[in-house]
């Protein structure tokens, strides 16, 4: 029951009942009023290592921690101690000024705010840092003081004419530095007992933003000077930077306080003035507006998407902030790309539909990704067709490779996320055949990239793109790579191997036909994985499927017209014959005596067989019988055609053609007489009702 009581509800009670977890402090409260106080030392120097002492001893219960900062809150005793030290150092008693940094040490490790107040009060926070450098461990007192007095000095790049802002600019950097150079690194119990310095630093940052904020005039003069082509360089880097702090101290900010806050620098014009530090040549200048940018776009892509749109009106496709990234990517001089790895990731969230509110504006993602793939798409792959004009590598150097990469990297998104728009770009600029040239680099990882390009595109299972990939002969650079490769065990291998084991296991019959049919000879002869033997099983497989679907096909056909024996030689059709048969009249879809993929060969044999016919039969029989025949081989030819199903090949055709002819035309005794007979017979009203 008290396990149950201490973790908050009783399921017993049935009453709503509030989830309260109790801080470590607040569960000795009720403790700590019935405890006697702590009574301090008389604050002297021959008292120096008892007050050490009492403050250690009372660190491991938190009923005494609570006792003892009030005790030295409510007697001043802070300011004591710093008369003490201010003694010791004039004696240079070593001793005592030991003491002393154990006894300041220890005031942190109470966690008490009230304390800190006073500690980093503008009057007293030197004399805490001077008490801090005399680290027994140390055989020789630090110089904090000296630094934060006289070489860190604080550039003001702007009047700032709020008291209060500037006092609490000061103290912050002041603390921030106490907590991360001079307190001594907190061990993993001490950990916790300093989270209220850090709470401490995190609503002074809260607080510089809210007064900067509120200070109307100090943004729009920053930004003014920052678009103001008379702003020199420098100033202007100084202001950039300002911004990035002060960005970067809005991180501290609640949901709702960062969405104003960036909805204020957007109406003040931090956008367009990004546009023109982005393209700084001073690469500090350049370097913070990208992580000025970074915090706009992972807090609210749609401002900076809303601006680019709203640009399109106004500005050339150059200065549009869209582009402006792209090139700066392209442009980054660095081997390792610092700032365009930085870049792509911006762009990867701008293009990213998961992130744009479908909701709120059906029209953003439209209307964005239109203009993307419009004006700005060819910025970000032209290096890439530059580098692969005439199918060979222009370029292979380190730092083209990393470009290329990154590149790759932000168009496989693309083929994951924009389906329709990257697949007309794809297919109308032949891109993948581009791309697929980067598989002769000798750096293999972007011989990876360009094949996960690939089979990003595959395992999209398109249509559209199967049929470019097999009419291109796609494949073709990616067999030339796995037989260079020469079956070496390694990722290349691996990933090209895998590709092909998709293929088969998610039964893509088009690209399945294509590379069994070009390529299988040469695959055939890799026996040390079943991925190929598997494949052309499977292709095996349905083009027995195939065989047996056609061989149903025929078996349909009525058995009139399946067993005639009449004799001829085939002959070509003539022109005018021919003409005829392409002749578009319309006829009923009931007329059709047999099945659509098997009409075309019947209606030749029948045409031939009716000039055998005819030879046996007198003018006027012979008119009347052709027109007979005429209008059934019209009938024929047009269910053939406006039949949806698909054409046959050529060689299945002929090959049908030959099984018929073969079936049907067999040579007996006395075929003479039964012929005349079914001449006879076809010419009977009865027998021609079955062909009209």
């Amino acid at each position: 029951m008290l396990v149950i009581q201490v973790q908050g509800k009783d399921p017993s009670v049935e009453i709503t009942q509030d989830i309260v977890e109790e801080s470590e402090d607040e569960r000795f409260d009720d403790m700590s009023d019935t405890a006697p106080p702590i009574e301090l030392p008389p604050c002297e120097l021959s008292r120096l290592e008892e007050i050490n002492e009492l403050i250690g001893s009372c660190l491991t219960s938190p009923m005494r921690k609570e006792k003892l900062a009030t005790a030295i809150e409510s007697e001043g005793y802070i300011r004591k101690l710093l008369n003490l030290f201010h003694m010791c150092e004039d004696l240079e008693n070593i001793e005592g000024l030991h003491y002393l940094y154990d006894i300041f040490k220890n005031i942190f490790l109470l966690n008490k705010n009230a304390l800190f107040e006073v500690m980093f009060s503008d009057e007293m926070i030197f004399d805490v840092v001077g008490c801090l450098e005399y680290d027994p461990s140390s055989p020789t007192p630090k110089r904090h003081r000296h630094y934060l007095r006289n070489m860190s000095r604080f550039k003001e790049v702007i009047p700032i004419s709020n008291p209060e802002l500037l006092s609490k600019i000061h103290q912050t950097y002041r603390v921030q530095y106490i907590q991360d150079v001079v307190l001594p690194t907190p061990s993993v119990f001490e950990d916790n007992m300093l989270s209220t310095l850090s709470s401490f630093i995190f609503f002074n940052k809260v607080e510089i933003v809210t007064l900067i904020q509120e200070d109307d005039k100090l943004l729009t003069d920053i930004l003014s000077l920052i678009t103001d082509e008379a702003t020199p360089p420098l100033k202007r880097r100084d202001l950039v930077l300002f911004l990035k702090e002060y960005c970067n101290f809005s991180q501290n900010l609640q949901p709702q306080g960062k969405e104003t806050f960036y909805k204020t620098l957007s109406t003040l014009g931090i956008l367009p003035a990004l546009e023109i530090t982005l393209s700084c040549d001073d690469p500090q200048t350049k370097t913070a507006s990208i992580d000025i940018l970074t915090y706009f776009v992972e807090f609210s892509p749609s401002v900076v998407r809303e601006h680019t749109l709203q640009q399109t009106q106004n500005s050339d496709d150059e200065l549009i902030l869209l582009n402006v990234i792209m090139e700066q990517m392209m442009c980054d001089t660095d081997p390792e790309l610092g700032r365009a790895v930085q870049l792509m990731g911006i762009l990867r969230i701008l293009i990213d539909p998961e992130n744009m509110m479908a909701a709120i504006n059906k029209a953003e993602k439209t209307e964005f990704l239109n203009y993307f793939y419009k004006h700005s798409i060819h910025i970000l792959i032209e290096p890439l067709l530059q580098n692969t004009a005439d199918g060979t590598l222009a370029k292979d150097d380190y730092r083209t490779v990393q470009l290329l990469g990154l590149i790759l990297e932000l168009l496989s998104f693309c083929v994951e996320h924009h389906t329709f728009h990257i697949r007309t770009c794809i297919i109308n600029k032949d891109l993948l055949r581009c791309i697929l040239v980067l598989m002769k680099s000798s750096h293999t990882f972007l011989v990876l990239c360009a094949l996960r390009f690939m089979r990003k595109i595959i395992a999209l299972k398109d249509d559209f793109y199967n049929r470019y990939i097999i009419k291109g002969n796609l494949f073709a650079p990616v067999i030339d790579s796995f037989i260079r490769n020469n079956g070496r065990y390694n990722l290349l291998d691996s990933a090209i191997l895998e590709m092909f084991e998709f293929i088969k296991l998610e039964d893509i019959k088009t690209l399945m036909s294509h590379v069994v049919e070009n390529y299988g000879k040469v695959l055939d002869e890799v026996d040390y994985v079943q991925t190929f033997k598997g494949l052309r099983i499977r292709y095996n497989q349905h083009q027995d499927k195939l065989k047996d679907r056609d061989k149903a096909t025929l078996d349909s056909v009525p058995s009139i017209l399946r067993t005639n024996r009449f004799r001829r030689e085939p002959r070509q059709i003539d022109e005018e014959e021919e003409m005829w048969f392409n002749e578009d009249d319309d006829f009923d879809e009931g007329e059709a005596v047999v099945p659509a993929a098997a009409s075309n060969i019947i209606n030749k044999k029948i045409t031939q067989e009716l000039d055998s016919i005819g030879k046996t039969l007198d003018k006027k029989t012979e008119g009347s019988s052709g027109k007979v025949f005429q209008n059934s081989g019209k009938s024929l030819i047009n269910n053939n055609l406006n039949m949806s199903s698909t054409p046959l090949s050529p060689v299945q055709t002929e090959s049908k053609c030959t099984a018929l002819f073969k079936k049907g035309l067999v040579d007996y005794e006395g075929d003479s007489d039964e012929d005349e007979e079914e001449s006879n017979d076809i010419l009977s009203p009865a027998k021609r009702q079955r062909f009209t």
